[in-house]
């Protein structure tokens, strides 16, 4: 198909909720590595990792090679026959699990790994109601939905009985209008009369991300998921770590984003990265908690051998090449360069994150911080024209986000800054980048 055809297609064939990020479609043709191409041959600098999915580099030598290989070997068989490539995955999870005798189920996206959470932490405490955070995004089922914490995520009746939203720690746009650390943390502190105004008083648990990913890669201080996880034991619930973006090294230094903040989950969601772009969930939790789902299910897709050797795959190159610890050090040099970038741009007013996991808000203007939503949309143009790809999130859509590979170089983050550099000069100063040119 031409290009053309290939946007009639889309157009006429597809939902149109299906959305693009530009005002014309990008076609990407092929990929490797940090770049992409489009259908015109034009090569672009990757800085959004296909929604922060394309862990280590795309079309990974070492990890298509296991791939390859398997699919010459086993196929498809389906959940209800034991497999090599299924057990080796969740043994190898169990082993970097934050504790001892975890046990996982798989299924084919963040959704239904959430979808499943749920259910587990239902079936476990025997309660209905369920905690999400504001800003949050869980997924595009009608459950998750009800989860999301984002209205322009939830399509149509999307509301669910039995969840209640609490709220995030977004210090940039404090909800109480408090500052960190003078604020003791009020919003984590506020779970504790939600649960007592908003719900029975025994809840089946609380699922939160540990960094907020459509909402923009929304950092809490350090004290409150301990906080937050406290009380909804205190409260009969269990925590999950929706780690749908934060998983396998991507905030540096830990195979997962809660083990940032000091807190032990009961039950833990994936996706995303796992599998560098194969089509893979796992929920993974305490033994007992898993044990709780009695009876049987079934993932016809779920624990399929090809998606699980390509997430062992790599799992197993994150650990040998230590690209958690590269995430953590090339992490800190895009997050030094980013700063630099807000010293120069006003309208940069926050930039926050960790480890490959970055963002910058765009705001009219510092002391009112609102939202610069028109410009953002203008800066995903300009840096398309630029060669380089970055994503845009956060309830204001004012949000770029950034989640290169996790092997990437500060080379790589030098070149991308030059170039985010002249797309918030055309945003921002667009005669003078007229003139330029």
């Amino acid at each position: 198909m031409t290009k053309n055809e290939i946007i009639l297609a889309n157009q006429e064939c597809l939902f149109p909720a299906v959305f693009h990020y530009f005002k014309e479609p990008l076609v990407l043709a092929r990929a490797k590595n940090q770049f992409v191409w489009d259908a015109d041959g034009n090569q672009y600098l990757d800085f959004f990792g296909g929604i922060v999915t394309v862990s280590v580099g795309h079309c990974n030598d070492k990890v298509n090679a296991r791939v390859k290989a398997q699919i010459d070997t086993l196929q498809h068989v389906s959940t209800v026959f034991a497999t090599e490539p299924q057990a080796a995955l969740a043994r190898k999870i169990s082993d970097i699990a934050p504790g001892p005798g975890w046990k996982s189920f798989f299924t084919n996206s963040g959704t239904e790994a959430n979808e499943a959470a749920i259910l587990a932490a239902r079936c476990y405490t025997g309660s209905n109601e369920i905690i999400a955070l504001r800003h949050s995004y869980h997924g595009r089922s009608a459950l998750a939905m009800g989860m999301t914490g984002q209205s322009s995520w939830r399509i149509g009746p999307a509301t669910q009985a039995g969840i209640v939203h609490a709220h995030n720690a977004y210090c940039y746009r404090c909800p109480f209008g408090l500052t960190y650390p003078t604020c003791d943390v009020r919003c984590g502190r506020d779970v504790e009369e939600l649960i007592k105004t908003t719900t029975s008083g025994r809840i089946a648990g609380m699922i939160a991300e540990p960094i907020q990913g459509v909402g923009g890669f929304v950092t809490p201080p350090k004290e409150y998921f301990s906080i937050v996880a406290g009380i909804v034991r205190k409260y009969g619930g269990i925590f999950i770590s929706d780690e749908v973006q934060t998983a396998w090294g991507r905030t540096g230094n830990r195979w997962w984003g809660i083990e940032q903040w000091g807190v032990t989950p009961d039950m833990m969601t994936g996706a995303k990265g796992a599998a560098n772009g194969f089509p893979i969930g796992i929920t993974t939790a305490r033994g007992e908690v898993a044990d709780a789902m009695k009876g049987v299910t079934i993932s016809t897709f779920g624990g399929n051998p090809i998606t699980n050797t390509a997430a062992k795959a790599v799992i197993d190159l994150i650990e040998e090449e230590n690209l958690s610890a590269n995430a953590a050090s090339t992490g800190a040099y895009l997050r030094a360069r980013l700063e630099e970038m807000k010293e120069k741009h006003s309208i940069i007013g926050d930039v926050r994150g960790m480890g490959l996991m970055q963002a910058i808000e765009l705001v009219k203007d510092r002391q009112s911080k609102e939202p610069a939503t028109q410009e953002t949309l203008r800066l995903m143009e300009s840096a398309r024209e630029n060669r380089i790809l970055i994503g845009r999130g956060g309830l204001y859509g004012n949000v770029a986000r950034l989640s290169p590979p996790l092997n990437i170089q500060p080379a790589d983050v030098d070149e991308f800054i030059t170039r985010l550099d002249a797309s918030l000069i055309q945003v921002t100063e667009p005669a003078a980048a007229g003139s330029a040119r």
